[in-house]
């Protein structure tokens, strides 16, 4: 086999080449979990509104899981008085704003020692399930990172463009208390 010969560069431009490649890897460095969840949530609309008299009409649906998986822990009974809480069944509307009208089928385990439970929630309805499952959908959410195209430093040898940026916060699952009382889920936000 015949090799080919590698263009040359300047060692100017692997340089510039380096910096950049360092400063990115800063700023990757510097995303840390708190600076990424002070980033703005995405407002999205609702996918569900029902009135109040379609909500008594509506068919009451109480979710249990379809499949449990036993736990070898024992419970640390420090926790029994939150379990007792977060056990208890609420009513919520389930959505899935990643592929509308999708069932979500999720795994629970809120404490050692208790066994993990799937979960089939239907969405676009009010159901009744237990509060920990609610909290747990209302948790799945991810960040959108993007590249801004600015100039960011400038020096000698050159310019370098893009900062890795941390854009907005979209809520993937979403599960919106059917009641209007305070304290649904966990306290006045009710979530």
């Amino acid at each position: 086999m015949v090799e080919k010969a590698k263009p040359k560069v300047q060692e100017s431009e692997m340089d510039k080449l380096e910096k950049q490649f360092d400063a990115f890897d800063s700023q990757v460095k510097e995303l840390t979990q708190d600076r990424m969840n002070q980033a703005p949530k995405l407002e999205m609309e609702p996918q569900t509104r029902l009135s109040s008299s379609e909500i008594e009409k509506s068919k009451e649906i109480r979710l249990k899981p379809s499949r449990s998986i036993g736990s070898g822990q024992k419970f640390n009974e420090k926790f029994r008085e939150a379990w007792n809480y977060d056990k208890e069944y609420v009513q919520f509307i389930a959505e899935n704003n990643e592929a509308k009208g999708d069932m979500i089928e999720i795994w629970t385990r809120p404490y050692g020692g208790l066994p993990a439970e799937f979960w089939q929630v239907p969405v676009g309805k009010p159901i009744w399930g237990p509060r920990h499952l609610a909290e747990q959908i209302k948790k799945c959410s991810y960040h959108r990172l993007t590249m801004q195209q600015s100039v960011t430093n400038s020096d000698g040898v050159g310019q370098y463009f893009g900062n890795l940026a941390v854009d907005t916060t979209v809520q993937r699952l979403d599960a919106r208390p059917v009641s209007s009382r305070k304290s649904v889920f966990m306290g006045a936000a009710n979530f």
